[in-house]
């Protein structure tokens, strides 16, 4: 069987953290069995899906990286809807309902008055073709809801294990509105089966909506035994909290902008709350290698933006040289080679601040000068180019015996003076791409 995965956004707004990992979890597990990854998006709703939203997503995806097999969209689809539905009325599966939504509120509210859980009572299907005349007369529309069969349903979750439900404890789910619109639960069942979806791996807030929609693709004659299922635990703050409320900074868009890298939230994402360790990855095809959805624990997995922070370094430190170049000409920072980014990876916490060390390294800078004797002497003792890695050990040696000095003492101003900085990446690295000129020059004060 080919692996035929579907990312299912709704263009109603950005794309955040918590899409991002369910977007990426497919993706991988997609393209670590051979398989294909589809952008489905969900707009039926006609009222709040915006075409802006679904430029964003598939730019979103692009940064990321999670390149797509194919894109549908279900506003193209309406008449397999339509199709869908009629089979499932004509097969006794589908019913009118004509509850105001105030009527049923009111029904649930009794319900939970009784402690009773709030499943609908079915009362529709009392109705005689007189009373929907009637009805419908009177400037009712229906609504249509599925009829659940009341047995087992059962699946093995690739995630949480054996799920079982029964039939009587669910209600009947709404699938078409009062204007004839398809509701998430049909449209996706129509969708998943027609398109050959072979894994549904969503967040868990679908486990019920799984259960139901189990009947609906075999009453439409899909073969339910044939899908897999995973329901990924929701992302929480760092204190145990929903994230739901505080999206509006952790929208990719957002991120982007703050100057976070597309694999730092790959990496943090794709090992957030498995059993493997939360490391960096280069590229996706190293994340891809080491990712395996059966560790994915049923635990609520912990994001913390201060984690996200932390992994944006650590990504740029990893981050090889053949991904950086054309960022770095694109920069119009020219001179810039290998041995430059090997040199400042490991200090960068942004990409943007590569700015700072290509000066220090190629451009002009204010040197910080302190102990002029010392610099005088350092100075002086500058050695002929070439200069290599063995340049700065042998140079401040010598230094180092012509003055007394040593440790802090010798080397804190022959850095302030050659970066402008108390602290950045090995002198020995960036000294041969210094070079004997501006070295010269930043020792005896000069802005160079």
């Amino acid at each position: 069987m080919t692996v035929r995965v579907r990312f299912a956004p709704s263009p109603t707004g950005l794309l955040h953290v918590g899409n991002a990992r369910i977007a990426l979890v497919n993706w991988l597990y997609a393209r670590r069995h051979g398989g294909r990854f589809m952008l489905r998006l969900d707009d039926t709703d006609r009222e709040r899906s915006k075409p802006e939203f679904a430029v964003a997503i598939a730019e979103d995806l692009d940064w990321l990286g999670l390149e797509r097999d194919e894109t549908a969209a279900q506003s193209d689809r309406f008449d397999r809807y339509e199709i869908a539905l009629r089979r499932l009325q004509e097969a006794g599966r589908a019913y009118p309902c004509y509850e105001t939504p105030e009527e049923l509120t009111l029904k649930r509210k009794r319900l939970a008055a009784s402690g009773k859980p709030p499943v609908y009572d079915r009362a529709a299907l009392d109705l005689s073709d007189a009373d929907r005349a009637a009805l419908e007369a009177s400037g009712r529309r229906p609504h249509w809801r599925f009829r659940l069969e009341h047995g087992e349903i059962v699946w093995e979750d690739l995630v949480r294990g054996p799920v079982r439900f029964h039939g009587a404890d669910l209600s009947d789910p709404v699938i078409v509105r009062e204007d004839g619109l398809p509701l998430y639960t049909l449209s996706s069942c129509v969708d998943d089966v027609e398109l050959a979806v072979s894994h549904v791996i969503r967040g868990e807030d679908h486990v019920a909506n799984t259960a139901v929609q189990v009947q609906i693709v075999e009453a439409l004659g899909g073969d339910p035994a044939g899908m897999a299922f995973a329901h990924l635990p929701l992302l929480v703050d760092a204190e145990g909290r929903g994230l739901s409320k505080r999206l509006g900074s952790l929208s990719l868009r957002a991120l982007r902008e703050q100057g976070i890298e597309p694999m730092a939230i790959n990496s943090l994402l794709a090992f957030l709350g498995t059993s493997d360790s939360i490391e960096a990855a280069a590229n996706l095809p190293e994340l891809m290698s080491r990712f395996d959805l059966a560790r994915v624990s049923r635990t609520p997995p912990r994001f913390d933006p201060a984690e996200l922070e932390r992994m944006n370094g650590r990504t740029l430190h990893v981050m090889l040289w053949e991904d950086v170049r054309p960022r770095l000409a694109h920069m119009g920072l020219a001179e810039a080679g290998e041995a430059f980014w090997q040199a400042v990876r490991g200090n960068l916490g942004r990409f943007a601040e590569v700015r700072h060390w290509y000066a220090v390294c190629y451009g002009s800078i204010e040197p910080v000068t302190e102990d002029p004797e010392l610099l005088v002497t350092a100075a002086d003792l500058l050695p002929d180019a070439p200069w290599d890695g063995g340049t700065w050990k042998a140079w401040t040696t010598a230094v180092g015996a012509a003055t007394g000095r040593k440790g802090r003492a010798l080397y804190r101003p022959l850095r302030r003076a050659l970066t402008g900085t108390d602290r950045g990446p090995e002198l020995g690295d960036l000294l041969p791409l210094i070079g004997p000129a501006r070295a010269r020059a930043r020792l005896s004060g000069k802005a160079a």
